[in-house]
């Protein structure tokens, strides 16, 4: 497996191929639904966003309470269609790239290709072994959502493969 430091460059998202397994570290964010909409409201509304969207990389997740001596609890990835909505004006503002499980939407996998963005894939039901590699969270917005609150996660070596490349290649077409 590739390992890859985030934020990834244009140029690292571009040699990326659908299928290819990879070890990200560095920051990524979490947000699932109801974060996404609070986000996608406060662009409408030109408010600043509570972490910048320039080459972020956000993980669909909702971790379980973590136990004590660790960062998290279980940090399994949702299903990402239902980010879908909100996904293609999230890669307009600046997402480079989002983890999770599950196919995407054609207007997703558009907004992928014409901003260079990629999707990565990891493993659901294994959401005990992915915290592992989950070093820090540290609460950033929405603290109101509980689980889906936008956390700043440090990962290490987190397993995923590319779901869907530069090109549009998806891996569930594969």
């Amino acid at each position: 497996m590739r390992k890859l430091k985030l934020p990834l460059s244009p140029e690292e998202r571009r040699s990326l191929r659908a299928g290819e397994g990879v070890l990200l570290s560095g920051r990524i964010y979490t947000a699932r639904d109801a974060a996404h909409k609070r986000l996608h409201e406060m662009l409408e509304r030109g408010e600043p966003l509570p972490f910048d969207l320039q080459d972020a990389c956000i993980y669909y997740v909702g971790p379980t309470p973590a136990k004590e001596g660790q960062a998290i609890g279980s940090a399994g990835p949702t299903t990402s269609s239902r980010m879908d909505p909100y996904t293609p004006e999230l890669i307009e503002n600046g997402m480079q790239a989002m983890i999770g499980k599950g196919r995407r939407s054609d207007a997703v996998k558009q907004a992928i290709v014409s901003r260079g963005a990629v999707y990565f894939v990891t493993v659901g039901g294994a959401g005990a072994l992915l915290s592992r590699c989950i070093q820090k969270r540290r609460m950033i917005a929405f603290e109101d959502l509980l689980a889906e609150a936008v956390t700043e996660l440090t990962v290490e070596d987190f397993p995923c493969y590319v779901g869907i490349d530069t090109f549009g290649n998806d891996i569930y077409d594969l």
